[in-house]
């Protein structure tokens, strides 16, 4: 493997590491002027790289791939260990199935239709004689910000459309798991040339500089408050972005619902990861008439799926205190206000535990608007339960707020069904069960306003990576370029002729 590069930079020290060469740090405080300088040397350099190199092949492409894979599958319990250090504990099996195996089935999958996705699409001209059709070519470089959630899955995520668009990419870790971060940068040294793929380490100010880079694309996944500093950045380059942002995901339990497959097929993405996901359910539209078997299914399900939570391998902690502390106040203030604070945990233990960071489920039952975890995206095992009487009220409720990254919907009437996804916008729906789609490549993955724009898996990456050319080969005759050369006089004619027919 030829040299690689791993750039790290904080707002205290600057070192670039080759695999030859070890350069001292500076000295001081970088200021954001020399972050900025320094990462524009870099992707100036990828960029050069790449213009030199010319569009990547097909094989080029499948290697770039096959080595993503290669990394995940030679380096998945190193990587696992590293990311469950950085959540103070993290189920292994959750790592393994969410970041690594999901991932890797992402990867392959474009690996098995890249050739398919590369070809033209012919399209139909006004001419017989002429031809038309619409050829796919590589953006350039582009960054990936990924998040601290899953950082494997939303790292590669993202670059198994990159790299099978024929690009390269700068990828910007989170710094809030930064063993995983830090092994990441080493493993990607190790298996890719730095004009492939390189990876930046820093805090915030480096991640406000990555995002004033001159990309040729962007893609950010985290927060909507976040989501909007960088769609600024990058709009002062005109840097297209595409933007996972999360947002309340809602659980419409119809009256007619099956309320076993509704509390069951929720509580387990609510507690999968410890709720720390952007599609996990945000809230749960639910008949007020069956707010008591709701609460008695939940204990039972929890009781049979984490019969413990304090010293149970399976459950996940919270990221780190100050999200802990965050998601403890959403509950206290949701408790002040009125609403209903039901633990899932078992009799015999806490509620959460600060020295373990690990939070139990929690229904918070009668919410309103008022309370602060009705106000922003929970990211955390709190599950709040709205109360309706008509079903036409639970609907108003979901348009009457910010278009969600996904909605949930149980109900087996499949009339209703249609009527759901016919009245509310989200940036997908599943049906009868929670988070399902994520992990069909065939479909798109992304939100829709302010949970996100643009999306990518499967050949929906692909594209959006790619930028589309219309290709024109002009027939012999050459009509469509007759018809606009002069003199006009007898071509009026067929002009009115059109009017008038």
């Amino acid at each position: 493997m030829q040299n690689s590069i791993v750039t790290t930079l904080t707002s205290i020290t600057s070192t670039i590491h080759t695999s030859k060469t070890n350069h001292p740090s500076t000295g001081g405080c970088m200021s954001n002027v020399t972050i900025q300088g320094e990462l524009e040397t870099i992707l100036k350099s990828m960029k050069r790289q790449q213009l030199k190199s010319g569009p990547a092949s097909a094989q080029l492409r499948k290697d770039r791939l096959q080595r993503c894979l290669k990394l995940i599958r030679e380096n998945h319990k190193a990587l696992a260990k590293a990311m469950s250090e950085d959540f103070g504990h993290r189920s292994l099996y959750q790592s393994n199935v969410a970041d690594m195996v999901t991932t890797s089935k992402m990867l392959q999958h474009a690996i098995d239709h890249l050739d398919s996705w590369m070809q033209a699409e012919e399209t139909t001209a006004h001419d017989p004689q002429m031809h038309t059709e619409i050829q796919f070519q590589p953006l350039g470089v582009i960054g990936v910000i990924s998040p601290w959630n899953f950082p494997i899955n939303l790292a590669f995520g993202p670059l198994a459309g990159i790299f099978a668009a024929g690009n390269t990419a700068l990828l910007k870790p989170s710094e809030l798991t930064p063993k995983t971060s830090e092994l990441l940068a080493e493993l990607v040294a190790r298996y890719f040339g730095p004009e492939e793929l390189t990876v930046v380490l820093g805090d915030a100010d480096v991640g406000q500089a990555f995002s004033g880079l001159p990309f040729d694309h962007l893609v950010f996944t985290g927060s909507t408050a976040v989501g909007k500093h960088v769609m600024r950045a990058a709009a002062e380059n005109l840097v297209p972005v595409t933007l996972e942002l999360g947002g309340k995901s809602p659980v419409m339990v119809a009256k007619a619902a099956d309320l076993s497959k509704a509390v069951e097929r929720t509580l387990t993405i609510k507690s999968f990861n410890a709720g720390q996901i952007c599609l996990s359910p945000d809230y749960v539209l639910l008949p007020e008439a069956q707010t008591q078997a709701f609460k008695e299914q939940a204990r039972d399900f929890m009781a049979r799926t984490f019969p413990s939570i304090q010293d149970n391998a399976d459950y996940t902690a919270i990221i780190n205190e100050r999200h802990y502390q965050r998601l403890v106040n959403l509950l206290e203030d949701a408790r002040q206000k009125g609403a209903e604070i039901v633990k899932l945990a078992p009799q015999d233990e806490p509620a959460y535990d600060a020295k373990s960071r690990k939070i139990a489920p929690h229904l918070v039952i009668g919410v309103n608007d008022d309370m602060a975890i009705m106000q922003e995206e929970i990211f955390g095992p709190l599950l709040p339960i709205r109360l309706y009487q008509e079903e036409s009220d639970a609907i108003d409720y979901i348009n009457q707020h910010p278009r969600p990254l996904a909605a949930y919907y149980f109900n087996e009437d499949t009339a209703a069904q249609q009527e759901f996804a016919q009245q509310t916008t989200s940036g997908a729906l599943v049906v009868n069960d929670v988070m399902t789609h994520v992990s069909i490549d065939e479909l798109p993955f992304g939100g829709v306003g302010p949970s996100g724009m643009g999306a990518y898996h499967g050949i929906h990456g692909f594209r959006q990576f790619s930028h589309a050319k219309a290709v024109v080969i002009q027939s012999e005759e050459g009509a469509s370029n007759l018809r606009l050369r002069a003199p006009y006089g007898d071509k009026q004619a067929a002009v009115e002729a059109f009017f008038n027919s």
